[in-house]
């Protein structure tokens, strides 16, 4: 009886002493992302997402952009059934976009930025385009001006 006893004990505390992966996820979520530009897993979706926006391939780049409501695309608030495909056509924005995903990336915060200079000089004008791991996949999140440009 006495066996089985400190069993239970000792198992009790062992599952005490265990971390809940998901804290540990959550806490991950908010670390600053290290520099992933060397990274096969970013340079392949970077490869799929510059060749999606040289095609103007809007199914594969839904794929590869966080859905749509979360999608940074615009400072202001958009007009309803706006797309940001809709926006960049409008505003003859793809050159700007397929130039910005050819720039050098660098870790920023919590996303991998083009250019780099967006991580280094904080007051950069041009425009800025970002990824993050979501879900354990890399996805764009966002493609935007400076915020006093417009």
């Amino acid at each position: 009886m006495k066996l089985r006893l400190t069993f239970v004990a000792l198992l009790f505390a062992s599952l005490a002493a265990c971390e809940a992966p998901y804290k540990k996820k959550d806490d991950e979520d908010k670390k600053p992302l290290k520099d992933q530009s060397g990274d096969q897993a970013f340079q392949s979706f970077l490869g799929r997402l510059r060749r999606a926006v040289a095609q103007k391939d809007l199914a594969t780049l839904t794929k590869l952009m966080v859905p749509a409501p979360d999608f940074g695309y615009r400072w202001d608030t958009a007009p309803a059934g706006e797309t940001p495909f809709a926006f960049w056509d409008k505003n003859h924005l793809w050159a700007e976009l397929a130039a910005t995903l050819r720039e050098k990336f660098a870790a920023h915060e919590l996303y991998m930025v083009a250019p780099a200079e967006v991580a280094t000089q904080p007051g950069y004008q041009g425009y800025r385009a970002g990824m993050r791991i979501v879900g354990g996949s890399w996805k764009f999140t966002y493609f935007v001006p400076a915020e006093n440009a417009l």
